[in-house]
């Protein structure tokens, strides 16, 4: 049964990558496959020998010696465990989503724009890297990503340019969560543990993390997409700075920023926080919607514009209008994804597949302490994480591994976690979303911007080997 809930997940995995050929959306594969595999749990628990506890991170003991009915309940326990742990990652992503959207509401964006007095295809990149590598370090990899290329949506029209760009924030972003403790979920799980401390983390992966985003972008800043000046655009009226404009964006970025502050503060998960700060300004977007659209009225009734009146009418409320426009899509393809990840997990599978590692490869590498775990394991592992969802790696490890806090072995898994899943579209959370929002092709991405993420991610794996000498 086991090797039919791998063949369920392979075949779904390939619709996926095969969407633009199949001519099927991804969401479709990624929720069959979810619902197959743990079909296939329930009607094989009987024969299954290992378990795999999320919660405690480690193998249920004598798991295959248990009754058909403890192992069901205690499948249900595991299924309910995950859901409620993707939930958490969905409503936060929705949160998110929404503040952006209530920003864009107002053309708050405009105001970043105004900023962006380039129209260089060079020096856009280089800040909008930069702006990726260290708002994930504040707001997190997957939230900057949201933020960013909903900017570049509203400064570049072109998609064609577009997408090579959102190639290029989903490496910087990537490259940023990895030396924060709240920049990406795997450095969150190995902070939580007890595994890494804030100090010791900024010490070993800061310089990795930077050189992991400025290579590949200094190599992408030669290549042929990123020469030049982008298209002027026509300055029309909607794209122009509404009078709260400006400060629903600051309010928007600041609420957004004020969630892992909140997490901190009260040790509750980042989406209660999100949902605090979608409240808030939520608020005062209602406020101030009225006023935008009495000096939105008095224009249209000027220029007759019945269109503008009959989409004042059918959105008064900006909450709403937000909302409506959540790509609902992506959030379904998520939930499948992670979900079927979390099948191969509670089965153990991805536990033996890292112990397989460990055992397999020990005399390879640079080892890095008694037990014998290599340079080269945790770089399989990165690499794995881009086939396979990054969170079930490092819970695997945390499981594995004894090693004490701040071990150089801990932050080594958390660079090649964090970043290694940028070789592949779906191989973080950064890109699952960039995917969705910009509609971009997985094989289009694995030949155009997969080599750049492997360049930064061994450049920077040199380079924490070198970090960790000093320390």
């Amino acid at each position: 049964m086991e090797s039919a809930i791998i063949a369920v997940f392979v075949i779904g995995y390939l619709a996926i990558t095969l969407e633009h050929n199949l001519k099927i959306d991804k969401l479709i594969p990624a929720l069959a496959m979810m619902a197959i595999c743990w079909a296939f749990i329930a009607f094989g628990i009987e024969d299954f020998q290992n378990w795999f506890d999320s919660g405690a991170h480690a193998l249920v003991e004598n798991f295959g010696g248990m009754e058909k009915s403890d192992k069901m309940h205690l499948m249900e326990e595991t299924l309910l465990h995950h859901l409620g742990k993707t939930a958490e990652i969905l409503v936060f992503l929705l949160g998110a989503m929404t503040i952006v959207e209530i920003i864009d509401y107002f053309n708050g964006f405009a105001t970043i724009k105004g900023f962006i007095k380039t129209r260089s295809k060079k020096r856009v990149l280089w800040i909008f890297a930069f702006l990726a590598f260290i708002l994930s370090a504040i707001i997190d990899n997957l939230t900057a990503t949201i933020v960013l290329i909903s900017i570049l949506q509203k400064i570049i029209g072109d998609r064609s340019i577009r997408v090579w760009y959102a190639g290029l924030i989903i490496i910087a972003a990537n490259a940023g969560g990895a030396w924060s403790p709240i920049g990406d979920v795997t450095t969150t799980m190995l902070w939580i543990g007890n595994k890494v401390s804030t100090g010791k983390l900024l010490a070993y992966l800061f310089i990795p993390s930077l050189l992991c985003m400025l290579v590949p972008t200094f190599i992408a800043s030669f290549l042929k997409p990123f020469q030049g000046n982008l298209p002027e655009e026509e300055e029309t009226e909607d794209k122009k700075t509404h009078r709260f404009g400006p400060t629903m964006l600051y309010l928007g970025l600041s609420a957004i920023i004020f969630v892992p502050v909140f997490k901190v503060v009260t040790h509750l998960p980042p989406y209660v926080g999100m949902m605090l700060s979608l409240a808030i300004v939520a608020i005062f977007a209602e406020l101030y919607s009225n006023t935008k659209f009495s000096m939105s009225a008095v224009g249209a009734n000027e220029g007759h514009d019945v269109d503008t009146e009959n989409a004042m009418a059918a959105h008064h409320s900006p909450v709403h209008h937000s909302l409506s426009k959540i790509e609902l899509p992506s959030i379904l393809f998520f939930l499948g994804i992670l979900m079927a990840v979390a099948a191969l997990e509670s089965l153990g599978l991805l536990f033996g597949f890292a112990d397989w590692l460990k055992t397999a490869t020990p005399q390879l590498g640079t080892e890095m302490h008694e037990g014998g775990v290599s340079d080269l394991v945790v770089m399989l592992l990165g690499v794995g994480s881009a086939v396979i969802d990054n969170v079930p790696l490092v819970a695997a490890s945390l499981g594995m591994f004894t090693e004490p806090l701040d071990h150089e072995l801990w932050h080594f898994i958390a660079f090649a976690a964090g970043t290694g899943g940028s070789m592949l579209i779906i191989g973080s959370a950064a890109g699952v979303v960039a995917m969705g929002m910009e509609k971009i092709d997985f094989f289009w991405y694995l030949k155009k911007i997969a080599w750049l993420a492997l360049i930064g991610f061994v450049v920077g794996s040199a380079a924490f080997m070198i970090m960790r000498t000093l320390f």
